[in-house]
């Protein structure tokens, strides 16, 4: 069967599953019986769906994946993957740090969910290529899913959540995946497509606690120690848990002395709530810049894959991630998106002091970044930097008032972004309130501006004080 018929059959089949969500309203939850199938009976005698599980992740008997795991990966994808560079990184002598970066946003699809996508997909019996696989993701672990089978003639089904990045869809779709967007966030999704799976003979495929998926990740892990020497520290982003677990269990074989290091941004911080809490926990999920790390329970069998070789857990502030994400365009010429920049903003953010003078690898992890957030990192990042600025100040409302203030900043070489007059809401009629916004070169350049305006201006008000001085 060609991979487009058995798309066709499985959509088919997918338009007859009933898919019904909470509406958010809490309702009182009526007496139920359980039926032997599973299905949960109603007293007034309606059907309420079974909750569906992924058999490859439970909860009382988590695999755990082994050096050979991963090896074996990294001999099977070896001719569909890119082995991507590790240089060492401009940003070296600024942090006084010896710095490479892993560019695993060079793969095909922008990201190195690709590694373990291919795994998996490879591993599965002829029946199951021959029906498919499902799953349930954010954006890249869909294309990396969708790429791959469509390259190896499997169909594939993905679920994304409907604050999914409209890009991430839409990359899907090119590459001939059955693209369905419901669910308010990747619990919803998951639950989804695990009843799919279950109504139509899919296989389902977890992003990140799948012990294929973790496998093919941690090839990544193989082709680090064989790039660089004597590693002191490997950072790397945290999600669902899967990445951290394959390079873990890959480095810390090949070079035990080597620190894994792990971060998270403190909107989704899942692995640090599961290791309070001593295994997987819900936690609840806020917006954030790092949309790639943000899973709210990490995987059974990451975490116990992960807990017995991680060193140290970091949390950073979203400011922070920003940051890394403009010095990364600025320093490196790389467009990555928040959860590929985390690694550096830990650093940035003052994290990882203890490794002032060492090695370090930061694994960059993706780059597809929505482009209309990646502008607004962009002005987030030079915020938190100092070097974008906002002010109030009262000038005259006569000839040449708000000209001066104007020359004044042109004079010190400040551009100005945006500038706004309000003339109702003050009380003296011969002056005129102008709220500037403004760029700066650095933090030096932003205080010799301050300073010239309040020597110049009775009535000055600054913003908000930058993070990253």
């Amino acid at each position: 069967m060609s991979q487009t018929a058995a798309s066709t059959s499985i959509t088919s089949q997918l338009a007859t599953v009933k898919i019904t969500e909470s509406d958010g309203e809490d309702r009182p939850v009526p007496p139920t019986e359980t039926k032997a199938d599973g299905a949960k009976v109603i007293d007034n005698g309606a059907a309420e769906q079974p909750e569906f599980t992924d058999p490859f992740c439970n909860a009382d008997n988590p695999q755990i994946i082994t050096f050979q795991d991963v090896t074996s990966a990294a001999f099977r994808i070896k001719k569909g993957i890119e082995y991507t560079p590790c240089p060492r990184s401009h940003l070296s002598e600024t942090l006084d740090m010896d710095i490479y970066l892993k560019k695993e946003f060079l793969q095909f699809t922008g990201s190195f969910k690709e590694r373990g996508a291919r795994y998996a997909l490879l591993m599965l019996s002829d029946e199951q290529k021959q029906i498919g696989v499902i799953s349930a993701s954010l954006g890249n672990h869909a294309q990396g899913l969708s790429y791959h089978g469509w390259k190896l003639g499997i169909p594939v089904t993905v679920v994304m959540p409907l604050k999914a990045s409209l890009m991430k869809i839409q990359k899907c779709r090119d590459y001939h995946a059955n693209v369905i967007v419901q669910g308010s966030d990747m619990g919803q999704a998951k639950k989804i497509a695990l009843r799919m799976a279950h109504e139509t003979g899919l296989t389902y495929i977890n992003g990140y606690d799948h012990p294929h998926i973790m496998s093919g990740q941690g090839t990544i892990g193989l082709e680090i120690v064989e790039q660089v020497n004597s590693i002191d520290a490997v950072v790397i982003p945290v999600g669902g848990g899967g990445l951290i677990a394959g390079i873990a269990t890959a480095i810390k074989n090949l070079s035990p002395q080597t620190k894994i290091i792990g971060v998270e941004s403190e909107k989704c911080p899942s692995f640090t709530k599961a290791l309070e809490n001593g295994a997987p926990i819900y936690t609840p999920n806020k917006e954030t810049l790092a949309d790639g790390l943000a899973v709210p329970q990490v995987g059974y069998n990451a975490f116990a894959t992960t807990v017995p070789l991680l060193d140290k857990m970091i949390v950073v502030k979203e400011e922070w991630i920003a940051l890394a994400i403009l010095r990364l365009v600025e320093l490196e010429k790389c467009v990555v998106e928040g959860a590929g920049a985390s690694g550096l903003a830990a650093i940035l953010a003052g994290h990882m002091d203890e490794f002032k003078g060492k090695r370090v690898v930061l694994l960059v992890c993706g780059g597809n970044i929505d482009t209309t957030i990646f502008g607004r990192c962009l002005e987030r990042g030079l915020a938190a930097e100092g070097r974008l600025q906002r002010f109030t100040v009262r000038v005259s409302d006569g000839p040449g008032g708000v000209s001066k203030l104007c020359n004044l900043l042109a004079g010190l070489g400040v551009s100005i972004k945006d500038i706004m007059h309000d003339r109702a809401f003050i009380r003296d009629v011969h002056s005129v309130e102008v709220k500037v916004i403004c760029e700066t070169r650095d933090w030096h350049h932003t205080k010799e501006m301050r300073n010239l305006l309040q020597e110049t201006y009775e009535d000055v008000y600054f913003y908000d004080m930058p993070m990253a001085i």
